[in-house]
C-alpha cells in the first residue's frame, strides 16, 4: 500500500519512531518503520560514534536525526557551564541534596549539577553537520521554529526538514519558514508537549494548512501508542504518526527495567505536564520526585538551568533505583504519555512495529466495514 511519507523518506510504513536510542531506531527502520535519533544530549563527536553504529545495523534501511535547536535561551549560551551553574539559586542545590539525603543515595551525587549537555544554536548546527555526512533521510527540530540554516542545509543535501508542533499558530510558523513535514503533537504525548488534544489538533492543522493554500504532509503524534489509532489518524488526514512512549517499553529502549514496569503497571492519568525537569512543561510519569517539588513550593528554574540541575540528580536517582533502593524507585521518572495507559507488556521494537501494521489494518478494515 503506498503511502505519501514513505515515498518521501524512504520506509515502508509510516510509522515513525523517535528515540534516544539508536538500537530503537536500527530495529523500527529494519522493521519498515522509520526510526529518529534524538540527538539533543550528543555532542558532535558521540552523534558521529551513534550515526556510525546505526549505518553499521540498519541493513540499508532509511532513518532520521531530530535536533534542538530553541528559539529562546533564558541565558546567555556564550557563557562556561560552570557560570550557567553558578546562576543557579542556592535553595535549589540544597532542595536536591535534601532529595538524595531522604533518599539515602548519598548527597555527592548533586556534585554532578551542570554535566548535562546545553542545547544551544551553535551546537544543534554541529549535529546537523555530523548528521549530513550519514544517509539520513530526515532532519527534525523541536522547540521553536526551524532555522534558516536547517531549511537551505535541507534543500541542499536533497533531505526533508521536519518540525514540531503543539498548536496550529506554529504550524503556521513553520510554514512560513518553509518545512516540508509538520508533526503535530497533542498534549497527550511524553516530552515536551502543549496543552491541546491531539484529536482536535489535527484537524485543526490540516484545516490551517490548507487554508493557507499550501502542500505539507502532517504526522500525526500525541498519546498514540497502536495501529487502530493511527488508522484513525490517517482517516483524519494525517499522513503518518510520529511515536515516542511505545518505544520506551521495549527491550532496545534505553529505559532500566524500573521504569519499563512502572510503565506497565501505570494508567492514563499516572502522567503529569511538569516544568521540573528542563524548565519547559514536558509530560513525565508522575513520581515521588514531583510530588517533593510541589511540596517544596519552589518553581521551575527556566531552561537550561532547570535540566542542568535536575537530569544529575535524576541520573543518581535511576542507578539507585536499579540497584535495588525502594525509595529511589518511587522517586524515579522519565519522559512518557498518557498512552502509557496502553503498555500491557515490554516487548520488542519490532514487535511492537509488526503489531502497528496489524492493529493499523485491522482498524482500516473496521472503518471499510461500517460504511459498507
Amino acid at each position: 500500500m503506498p503511502f505519501r511519507m514513505t515515498e518521501m523518506v524512504g520506509c515502508e510504513f509510516p510509522l515513525f519512531a523517535f528515540s534516544h536510542c539508536r538500537d530503537v531506531v536500527a530495529a523500527v527502520s529494519r522493521a519498515g518503520g522509520f526510526g529518529v535519533l534524538g540527538a539533543v544530549s550528543y555532542t558532535p563527536e558521540q552523534l558521529e560514534t551513534e550515526l556510525r553504529w546505526i549505518d553499521d545495523h540498519i541493513d540499508g534501511k532509511p532513518y532520521g536525526v531530530d535536533v534542538l535547536i530553541p528559539e529562546v535561551q533564558a541565558v546567555d549560551m556564550s557563557v562556561t557551564a560552570d557560570e550557567i551553574v553558578a546562576a543557579i539559586p542556592a535553595p535549589y542545590r540544597d532542595f536536591t541534596r535534601k532529595v538524595l539525603r531522604e533518599a539515602g543515595i548519598g548527597e555527592d551525587a548533586a556534585n554532578l549539577v551542570g554535566g548535562s549537555q546545553r542545547p544551544n544554536t551553535s551546537l544543534g548546527q554541529e549535529l546537523l553537520e555530523v548528521s549530513f555526512n550519514h544517509p539520513v533521510r530526515l532532519i527534525a527540530n523541536a522547540l521553536g521554529t526551524a532555522p534558516p540554516a536547517m531549511i537551505e542545509a535541507g534543500k541542499k543535501y536533497g533531505i526533508p526538514v521536519a518540525a514540531l508542533v503543539g498548536a496550529k499558530e506554529h504550524a503556521m510558523k513553520q510554514i512560513d519558514a518553509g518545512v516540508d513535514i509538520i508533526v503535530a503533537q497533542g498534549g497527550e504525548g511524553g516530552g515536551h508537549c502543549g496543552d491541546v488534544a491531539t484529536v482536535v489538533l489535527i484537524p485543526e492543522v490540516l484545516q490551517a494548512i490548507e487554508d493557507a493554500g499550501a502542500d505539507i504532509p502532517v504526522l500525526a503524534a500525541g498519546g498514540i501508542m497502536n495501529g487502530k489509532q493511527m488508522a484513525g489518524m490517517m482517516a483524519m488526514g494525517a499522513a503518518g504518526v510520529w511515536c515516542g512512549s511505545v518505544w520506551l517499553a521495549t527491550t532496545e529502549a534505553e529505559t532500566h527495567e524500573v521504569f519499563r514496569e512502572k510503565m506497565v503497571q501505570a494508567t492514563s492519568r499516572d502522567t503529569i505536564r511538569s516544568k521540573h525537569r528542563t524548565g519547559k512543561y514536558s509530560r513525565q510519569l508522575r513520581s515521588g520526585w514531583h510530588a517533593m517539588w510541589e511540596e517544596a513550593g519552589l518553581p521551575a528554574l527556566p531552561m537550561p538551568l532547570m535540566s542542568m540541575l535536575s537530569e544529575p540528580v535524576l541520573r543518581a536517582i535511576d542507578k539507585a533505583a536499579v540497584n535495588g533502593n525502594p525509595k529511589a524507585q518511587e522517586l524515579c521518572s522519565y519522559w512518557v504519555g498518557q498512552g502509557v495507559g496502553l503498555v500491557r507488556e515490554v516487548t520488542s521494537a519490532g514487535q511492537v512495529v509488526q503489531q502497528f501494521k496489524e492493529d493499523f489494518v485491522a482498524g482500516y478494515e473496521n472503518l471499510a466495514a461500517a460504511m459498507e
